[in-house]
């Protein structure tokens, strides 16, 4: 887990030059067959044009990690980033459905709210699809966002690390994904009592599921690294997640989980008035107290919008 974007080809490229051949006896009655596969050519090529994929797409060049100081380097970039923004909510979820989608305004009107309610920084991978309609809702609120971007979204590359309407001081573009993890993972850890933080998924693909059960295992272990219990919601707008939740039920059938592990680590909620009425109970706020008015945002929080 947490591997550059680039890869690493360096143990393939090891086993393709130590030989071009390798011989593998086996026995066929009471004779000894001889196979000889050979390594060279075509698929050494293979091995060399996919790496050149891998590092360059589009004119963006992507160095392979070459020491663990790179990747320690990005962490604290990241760490640095949340200490000057502050601790919030981080949301996950698809790259891929835009403004088009029901669950695109759905995702901005829960930004906003929450944003609203917990008066915290919002976080999201900086990204197209949900990621940036939440990141507008909270900017409607007036509250402040924050992001851990990566140069490939939604299974494309982007085509600049640079995100298309935030300040460059409130994102961070990462080059390997164990760092952008640690970001997502260290901006909802509470730290102290006061602290209102939460990890919201949104409907999403792989990526999303990948990041969510991290940490949704992270909270199971008891190795997020929080001091205080940080709310986690699954929202199942339309049903999106029931096949999962199924699927959650038939591991306990199968006994690979205990039965209700999962629920009592998360909250499904289907509306957005269910996460908003669970955080609000959760933090003991009142929702028509803590969800004040929007502000009137200043000329430079309109333009982000537009």
């Amino acid at each position: 887990m947490g591997f550059s974007l680039a890869g690493s080809t360096s143990l393939r490229q090891c086993y393709l030059n130590r030989s071009n051949s390798r011989k593998i006896p086996s026995i066929d009655g009471n004779r000894k067959l001889a196979v000889k596969f050979n390594f060279s050519g075509r698929l050494h090529g293979m091995a060399k044009s996919r790496r050149y994929i891998c590092c360059k797409s589009d004119g963006v060049v992507f160095e392979e990690r070459t020491s663990p100081a790179e990747v320690k380097k990005e962490i604290e970039q990241c760490y640095e980033l949340i200490n000057q923004l502050g601790r919030g909510v981080v949301y996950l979820g698809s790259a891929r459905l835009g403004p088009n989608h029901p669950h695109y305004s759905q995702a901005f009107e829960l930004g906003k709210e929450i944003a609203m309610l917990l008066n915290c920084t919002s976080w999201s991978g900086a990204g197209p699809g949900l990621m940036d309609a939440v990141t507008k809702g909270a900017l409607q609120a007036g509250k402040p966002v924050g992001g851990f971007k990566i140069a490939k979204e939604a299974g494309e590359w982007t085509a600049t690390n640079f995100h298309p309407y935030l300040p460059l001081d409130t994102y961070l573009t990462c080059r390997f994904f164990s760092a952008r993890k640690h970001g997502l993972v260290d901006a909802a850890a509470r730290a102290s009592n006061s602290d209102k933080t939460a990890v919201v998924v949104l409907p999403g693909g792989i990526g999303t599921l990948d990041e969510a059960f991290e940490i949704l295992a992270l909270i199971q272990l008891e190795r997020i690294g929080s001091v205080f219990p940080v709310p986690f919601i699954l929202m199942n707008y339309d049903s999106f997640y029931s096949k999962l939740l199924e699927f959650i039920g038939d591991c306990e059938g199968w006994g690979t989980v205990s039965n209700g592990e999962v629920a009592s680590l998360w909250k499904v909620c289907n509306t957005n008035s269910e996460a908003l009425a669970y955080l609000a109970e959760y933090y003991v706020l009142s929702p028509t107290d803590e969800g004040k008015s929007i502000s009137l945002l200043g000329n430079d929080q309109e333009s982000l919008l537009l």
